[in-house]
This record gives structure tokens, C-alpha cells and sequence, in this order.
């Protein structure tokens, strides 16, 4: 029996100070932290992005350009991004324990173009979930809405209840619970090591 483990990346594997992101953006757009939320942190912007909405990084960059009225420089985007996040040590110690007791994968909130530098932002990633980095984007749909846990289980070929869902929003773990998922909201690194534990020992 296969063992689906489903990280949330922000506030969960790493700490990331999206205030820190906003300000360097503003910076680099000269465009006003509430001016980037008007023109781009929207459903038909990146809300949208994280479901789907730009299937591509290509064409989530077209429409972040557009939206906000100038090019964008994707190496300074990426490096904006990447100084916002901080691994956490136990957080990425209990990934690897659950990556010996069976398949993990990332779930991020996240459109396209994160997606395809997810090696890049978060390199501590790489050896522990090989080429399992997968923003929302990816399954057409995000967190909470059933959707993205029904194609997340549909591309592994595993049943909800093997799986195990950790994220710190608690409308996303519900959704998860929604369909049969086992859910744990992440508060600090000792408690998702010892969830992880209990639900592979109940499967064992």
C-alpha cells in the first residue's frame, strides 16, 4: 500500500514574509503596494493564476506585464520571490521522514510561473521531492476547492483515505477533510513529525 504525503510550501516548509515580496515588487514596478493589489492580486490575476488561469509561465507572465503596464524582469521576479522564503530545518526534516514512508508531493497555492522555478526558490526541495514540485496551477484549480485534491489523488492513483494533507490554513485542510483526505493544520515542526508518524503506524 502506497502512502501519499501533500505539502503546503508557505508558512509550512518555509516561512515566507510576503510583505518583504510586496515591498521589493513595489520597488521594482514602482507601483505602490496597494496599486500591485489592485492591478494583479485579484480573481482575473494571480487568484485566477493559482487556478489555472494561465496554463503556462509564458502566459502568466504576459498578463502580469499587461495588467500592470510594463516588462518584467524574470531573473529580479525570481529573486524577489526566492529572498522572501526561509527554510525551516524541522519542517524540511519531517518532509524527508515522510518521503521514506511514501510518495510526497508539493501542493502550493501558485500559478505557473512559480511553478517552473520551484527548483530555483526552493532548492532544499529538490532532493527530497525529486520532480514532484506542484503548484495549484497545475491541476486547474486551488486549495480549498475540491477540485485540486480529487486530481492531486487521480495523478497519483491513490485513494483519499492514504492520504495525508498538511497546510497552515485551516479552509484548506478542511477542504481536504472534505473528501476523505487525512488533514493537519501545521502550527511547528514537532507536531507535523508526530502526525505524520501516527497516520503511517494506522496504515501499517
Amino acid at each position: 500500500m502506497t502512502l501519499l504525503f501533500i505539502f503546503d510550501m508557505d508558512d509550512v516548509l518555509y516561512d515566507y514574509d510576503w510583505r518583504a515580496r510586496m515591498a521589493a515588487m513595489s520597488e521594482l514596478t514602482s507601483l505602490s503596494f496597494l496599486e500591485l493589489r489592485r492591478l494583479w492580486w485579484h480573481h482575473d490575476g494571480e487568484i485566477g493564476a493559482e487556478a489555472g488561469l494561465y496554463r503556462t509561465g509564458h502566459e502568466y507572465l504576459a498578463a502580469f506585464e499587461e495588467a500592470i503596464g510594463q516588462k518584467v524582469d524574470v531573473d529580479r521576479w525570481v529573486e524577489i520571490r526566492a529572498a522572501a522564503m526561509t527554510p525551516w530545518p524541522d519542517s524540511l526534516a519531517a518532509a524527508r521522514r515522510a518521503s521514506e514512508l511514501g510518495q510526497v508531493t508539493l501542493l502550493t497555492n501558485n500559478g505557473a510561473l512559480l511553478g517552473d522555478h520551484l527548483p530555483t526558490l526552493a532548492p532544499e526541495l529538490v532532493d527530497i521531492f525529486g520532480n514532484h514540485l506542484r503548484t495549484s496551477s497545475h491541476y486547474g484549480a486551488r486549495k480549498p476547492d475540491p477540485v485540486v485534491y480529487e486530481r492531486t489523488l487521480e495523478a497519483y492513483g491513490i485513494k483519499a483515505g492514504n492520504a495525508f494533507f498538511v497546510d497552515d490554513r485551516e479552509e484548506n485542510i478542511v477542504g481536504a477533510q472534505g473528501i476523505g483526505i487525512t488533514g493537519h493544520q501545521f502550527l511547528d515542526g514537532a507536531g507535523l513529525h508526530a502526525a505524520i508518524e501516527e497516520f503511517a503506524q494506522a496504515r501499517a
